[in-house]
């Protein structure tokens, strides 16, 4: 159809304005849309959730197959895992968790990977609050829509949460195999014995599996999970800064770190010498 109407007269075409205005009207109202249904991250401050969007699309693979979609899932504490596991996960899964603020740039990873001499346990572009954004919240797909949602989530968890609360989320509801989810469960499952109990080893092992859950688990004889465990042992050597980051108790410390300052006798202390003028004798401080 011409441009033109029955009077010779040129049809105006659509303002460029008109449009841009109804894309801006659109964007706006499915922004206020998704807002209203979008879960209140702030909450996960003080309550652990009762499921994630992983656990239920694995119940309904699960139900749709007709198989048991019964889950091993059970949530603990932070203090209640061994520091040998967050230590080994976050080595594994996002060495620069404790210094990034949601999304590890490759130039700081770049940095990190230089500093432990280690370039052989690669892992995916996401961080460890972007893995638990995508657990509890996202689906697999990757449209441009989703990738948006995962951004503000992973923001709004490190706007919320501390990073050692972050990392307890994570640990509990990461999977571990098929249908094991959470450190707790996946403890048991594999070492009869509960997540605070984990040895270095056994938390290398769990750690390892993270990246193909449903294929490696501690035991397995696959080369790339094996080539895994011993890049992961490799680079837990170097990381000793991690022991401080996730909180370790005492006894977990490098014996540097363990190190209490003596107090010097007062006659060998150099500022009581400067305070008294130099005039000390037998360990008692001369009045001047």
């Amino acid at each position: 159809m011409s441009d033109v109407d029955e009077g010779g007269r040129g049809r105006a075409p659509a303002a460029p304005g008109s449009l841009i205005q109804l894309l801006v009207l659109a964007l706006g109202v499915w922004i206020a849309y998704e807002a209203w249904n979008w879960p209140d991250v702030a909450t996960l401050a003080r309550r652990t959730p009762k499921t994630t969007a992983f656990i239920d699309r694995y119940r309904e693979r699960q139900r749709d197959a007709g198989r048991d979609a019964r889950v091993a899932w059970t949530s603990v504490p932070y203090a209640a895992i061994s520091p040998h596991l967050k230590r080994a996960v976050v080595v594994a899964e996002d060495v620069n968790f404790f210094s990034h603020h949601g999304f590890d740039t490759g130039e700081m990873r770049q940095a990190v990977m230089q500093a432990l001499e280690d370039v052989e346990l690669p892992r995916g572009a996401s961080t460890i609050t972007q893995q638990l954004a995508k657990n509890l919240w996202l689906s697999p797909s990757r449209n441009p829509v989703r990738k948006l949602k995962e951004a503000v989530f992973t923001w709004q968890l490190e706007r919320s949460l501390g990073k050692r609360r972050i990392l307890e989320l994570y640990l509990n509801v990461v999977e571990f195999g098929p249908g094991v989810f959470g450190v707790e469960a996946a403890s048991r499952r594999y070492f009869g014995k509960s997540a605070v109990e984990l040895s270095e080893e056994e938390a290398v092992a769990l750690a390892a599996s993270l990246p193909n859950p449903t294929a490696w688990h501690p035991g397995s004889s696959s080369p790339p999970y094996r080539r895994r465990v011993e890049a992961i042992r490799r680079r837990m050597a170097k990381a000793e800064f991690l022991w401080k980051q996730i909180g370790a108790p005492f006894e977990y410390l490098p014996k540097m770190a363990q190190e209490v300052p003596v107090a010097l006798p007062a006659q060998d202390d150099p500022l009581v010498r400067d305070l008294c003028g130099g005039r000390t004798r037998g360990g008692i401080v001369r009045g001047a």
